[in-house]
């Protein structure tokens, strides 16, 4: 597994700090004195030395000298414990726009602080570490450059399994399609489309194995929730290509009823192939396996196979 740091790796203790009834000026002056290492941001605490706020450095300069920290503090500037992931410290601080995260114990007492460049260095890691690992490099450094300069012969015996997984899937797809057989003799028209439905759905599922990545290392939600999101980005996606697609079949082979059917069918693929390709990636990595070598067989098999199901549902229940 990827090694996670906590924040507390990171942590500064020799921070920029002061009492919550102290002035600008007293505070300043304190500074200066102290010459802390990080002054990214002020830390304000009361007399228990538990955190009731913060301000950035810039905002303390530009205030009169007789004003008190607790009129120039945010009392709910974000903060993060020392246990938290680095990542989620890194997301937490983008959200908010911050330079810097106060990092407090169970009890908010004040540790010291998560600076900018720890929050940059951070999110810079586990960006490259999440495309790792949905490119399949799981170890990094040596064995990462080893994982991309493998000889042929083993890239191969990895890369093999997954594609006779494809393969298997491919006589599926070919044995469900031989099962309506019946449809294709009746209508010639039928099979025009399949091409068409199936690169649809798997160009879909490509872009949103994109999102995944962007997503998992970039955002503090749930997989539920980003599941979610694509599955209504791919019914939109699905709902515009059915709709514009509709008109020219119609208008090519005169049949409403099979230009309707496969304008329902773009917008089950899409919509399938969506959730498919965020899901399938993320499920691999959660168990261990390879995403780079599972999930693009995997997830184009079940992709062909649910469109082509779909597709030939539809013509069925239109009597074509």
């Amino acid at each position: 597994m990827m090694r996670h740091e906590t924040v507390g790796a990171h942590l500064v203790a020799s921070v920029g700090r002061g009492r919550s009834d102290e002035t600008v000026a007293a505070t300043l002056a304190r500074l200066t004195a102290d010459k802390p290492e990080c002054i990214e941001i002020i830390c304000v605490t009361d007399g228990s030395e538990r955190l009731v706020g913060a301000l950035p450095i810039g905002r303390l300069f530009a205030l009169d000298g007789t004003v008190t920290l607790s009129e120039a503090m945010d009392p709910a500037f974000p903060r993060i414990g020392p246990a938290a992931d680095q990542e989620t410290a890194a997301s937490l601080a983008l959200h908010h726009r911050v330079d810097a995260l106060p990092v407090v114990d169970s009890e908010g007492t004040l540790l010291g602080v998560m600076p900018s460049q720890a929050l940059l260095q951070a999110l810079r890691r586990e960006h490259v570490e999440d495309l790792h690992l949905l490119a399949g490099i799981r170890r990094e450094a040596v064995q990462a450059r080893h994982a991309i300069d493998d000889p042929p012969m083993r890239s191969a015996r990895h890369r093999l399994p997954w594609l006779l997984v494809g393969l298997a899937g491919g006589a599926l797809a070919t044995a469900v399609m031989a099962g309506f057989e019946a449809t294709l003799q009746k209508t010639v028209a039928v099979a025009f489309f399949i091409p068409g439905l199936v690169y649809l759905a798997d160009a879909v599922g490509t872009q949103s194995e994109a999102i995944a990545v962007r997503g998992l290392s970039l955002t503090r939600s749930g997989i539920g929730h980003l599941l979610a999101s694509e599955l209504r980005t791919g019914m939109l996606i699905g709902g515009a290509l059915g709709l514009i697609a509709y008109l020219p079949i119609l208008l090519a082979f005169g049949d409403a009823w099979l230009a309707a059917a496969v304008s329902i069918s773009i917008f089950f693929a899409s919509s399938a192939a969506a959730a498919i390709g965020l899901g399938l990636p993320w499920l691999l990595a959660r168990r261990g396996l390879d995403p780079a070598y599972g999930s693009g067989p995997v997830a184009t098999v079940i992709q062909d196979i649910l469109s082509i199901l779909v597709y030939f549902a539809v013509l069925r229940a239109f009597g074509i």
